[in-house]
């Protein structure tokens, strides 16, 4: 993705804060890093960021009003007005629209891997983008486009979330290139009519800005506007795929290791990129991901900029300073990488949580029942056997540190939060007393997971399960078997996730608002539902629910997971009713031809045929009603 490191041509000078692919692909940036700095970090490069071009006092001096979008132009407040001998800048014309979002994975694999990288090797991938940005510059040597450039250089003072550019209207001149690199530089000269978002921006500092870079701006930060000829929308379309490319699909380490198939790669990030857009993975882990790499990202800053700072040999404190900030980049480093891998991304943690071991059973062989409530009276064990051993908590957390195996935890009507929730391996039965919204447990937001069992038998009964703001699923069965009886589970992320070789049952319970699947069954797991209610599911915050297939109850077959399910009500979900992803076309490849022929998503299938593949997948349904899902019933879907 983006490179924190900086550079520049001579005759153009670009702060550190350009644009993110900008700052990737400056000309010799390949070059500029190569070189440890000072000796002291072999292993990461270093790079003296090029200073910002100094504007003129008088610039300055003309700036210190706020800035004022043409969007703020309607209100009522006063604009700052414009000189009477300045022109005022007209709103900027519409820019050609990406293309990218809406091409299907497929077409993201052809395009990067087949045309533009061709086999390359990771430390080839510049040149490639260069070469197949040239070829579209030919086509065209001047054309209109929008700069957006950064507003450091126009303003002394202003709100990032407000500016997040300065958009000027430029002509453009792609002179002759020298060399692959150089395409990424560009002439722009101030378009007619002054157009800019800025309403109350002066022409004149524009133009001595523009003087000041020499009339050249990296080409990237130029967007084409729409409404010119075939030539230039295809430059608009080569430079979102090279935007793209260096936003989404590069890593700063790339050129730096071996890679035997570097667009194998390439295609399971754009996987990755994918599956984020559509739901496939929710958007609480979706969210990890995403905060994961802006930190390594800025870690790798500020390990450069402290390496730029040390002027004379350094110290063994600032050598040990640097090394801390060089392995907690790798590590970062090497958990981004795990994202990367399908084999590990499963559904969002990368290793399993639980790492504490088994109590097994007491000594002496007892079992106890721990009372959770606030205040314990003799109504609530009243229904106890004489010789039950019991021990009162107030605490959920507490309760369930103090359990063996065979312990019982009964809950009475409170509101609870229990870390050790995500921590059960040993073979326990908690359960409600009461109505089950009367038993309300949250999760704590700060945690990764809620819920996680690896026990031979774990039982939850008549509890209320909110999930908030954790990643991963609501319950995990990473081993093992769990029970849920008469629970309800309102979920904010993942649903319920059955790892391979873990089981499942789910009896008269009620799963809703998942950002994925209520249901997530791996491979060689196995399930039992039988009297739920699953709905609202795949609840995507951010994603495009139209393109994701997933709702009620998704399996991921080979080896195939074995599910039964008996009179469960499946519902209003975004995606299908239950879905069954298959790994590749090859596999039960009749079986979707037969689901395919002759009818849409949701339509009617082939009763029979569809009959045989749940057969093969061990799959038995009866007296299920799926019904008014967005995407239809029961669907096979190659992954």
């Amino acid at each position: 993705m983006e490179s924190d490191a900086t550079t520049s041509e001579p005759e153009a000078s670009v702060g550190s804060d350009s644009s993110p692919a900008e700052r990737t692909v400056l000309a010799t940036l390949r070059d500029s890093v190569a070189a440890p700095a000072r000796g002291l970090m072999s292993p990461v490069r270093s790079v003296v960021a090029s200073p910002r071009p100094v504007k003129g006092k008088a610039a300055r001096r003309r700036l210190q009003l706020p800035p004022v979008t043409q969007a703020e132009t309607g209100d009522e407040e006063p604009v700052p007005a414009v000189p009477e001998d300045q022109e005022e800048a007209q709103p900027l014309p519409p820019i050609y629209a990406s293309p990218m979002r809406g091409m299907w994975r497929s077409e993201k694999v052809a395009l990067y891997c087949d045309q533009v990288l061709q086999g390359s090797k990771a430390e080839d991938a510049e040149e490639a983008m260069s070469r197949y940005l040239l070829e579209k510059l030919k086509a065209k040597d001047r054309w209109l486009g929008v700069w957006k450039s950064n507003p450091e250089l126009f303003f002394e003072k202003y709100e990032e979330a407000s500016i997040p550019f300065v958009g000027i209207l430029v002509e453009v001149t792609c002179k002759p290139r020298q060399n692959l690199s150089s395409c990424f530089k560009v002439t722009v000269s101030v378009a007619e009519p002054f157009s800019s978002n800025i309403a109350n921006i002066p022409r004149d500092l524009v133009d001595e800005v523009l003087g000041e870079l020499d009339y050249s701006a990296p080409l990237l930060e130029v967007y084409p506007v729409d409404g010119q000829d075939a030539d230039v929308r295809d430059i608009a379309l080569a430079l979102e795929v090279v935007r793209f490319f260096y936003d989404f699909l590069w890593r700063d380490w790339d050129d730096e290791e071996n890679c035997e198939n570097y667009t194998a790669l390439i295609e399971e990030r754009i996987n990755l990129w994918c599956d984020i857009q559509d739901g496939t993975i929710p958007g609480p882990i979706a969210q990890r991901f995403k905060k994961t790499l802006e930190k390594y990202k800025n870690k790798r800053v500020e390990l450069i900029e402290y390496q730029s700072n040390i002027k004379e040999d350094p110290s063994a404190a600032e050598a040990v300073e640097c090394w801390k900030k060089y392995y907690e980049i790798v590590m970062l480093c090497g958990l981004l990488k795990m994202w990367e891998d399908l084999r590990l991304r499963v559904h969002g943690p990368f290793f399993p949580r639980i790492l504490r071991r088994r109590k097994g059973k007491r000594d002496f062989g007892k079992t106890i029942t721990h009372i959770v409530a606030k205040v314990m009276t003799t109504d609530m064990v009243k229904n106890l056997s004489s010789d039950t051993l019991l021990q009162q908590h107030d605490d959920l957390n507490l309760a369930l540190d103090s359990c063996y195996s065979g312990d019982i935890v009964v809950i009475f009507p409170g509101e609870y939060q229990a870390s050790n929730l995500a921590l059960l391996t040993d073979d326990i039965t908690i359960k409600g007393v009461g109505k089950r919204e009367e038993i309300m447990i949250t999760s704590e937001p700060s945690h990764d997971s809620f819920v996680v069992s690896k026990a031979d038998n774990v039982k939850l009964m008549q509890l209320s399960l909110i999930q908030q703001g954790t990643v991963d699923g609501i319950v995990v069965v990473e081993s093992g078997h769990l029970t849920l009886e008469n629970c309800l589970l309102k979920c904010e992320g993942t649903g319920v996730c059955v790892l391979t070789g873990a089981s499942l049952t789910i009896t008269n319970s009620e799963i809703t608002g998942a950002q994925g699947a209520g249901v997530e069954l791996y491979p060689g797991s196995i399930a039992i539902l039988e009297g739920n209610e699953i709905h609202h599911c795949n609840n995507l915050r951010t994603s495009d629910s139209s393109k994701s297939t997933l709702g009620g109850v998704n399996m991921k077959v080979l080896p195939a997971p074995k599910l039964k399910m008996t009179n469960n009500h499946i519902y209003n979900n975004n995606g299908y009713g239950v879905s069954i992803l298959q790994p590749s076309e090859q596999f039960f490849i009749v079986a979707e031809a037969a689901l395919n022929k002759g009818a849409a998503s949701g339509d009617k299938k082939d009763d029979k045929m569809l009959s045989k593949v749940m057969q093969t997948l061990n799959v038995e349904m009866n007296n299920n009603r799926i019904e008014a899902n967005l995407k239809g019933d029961i669907r096979i879907v190659t992954g």
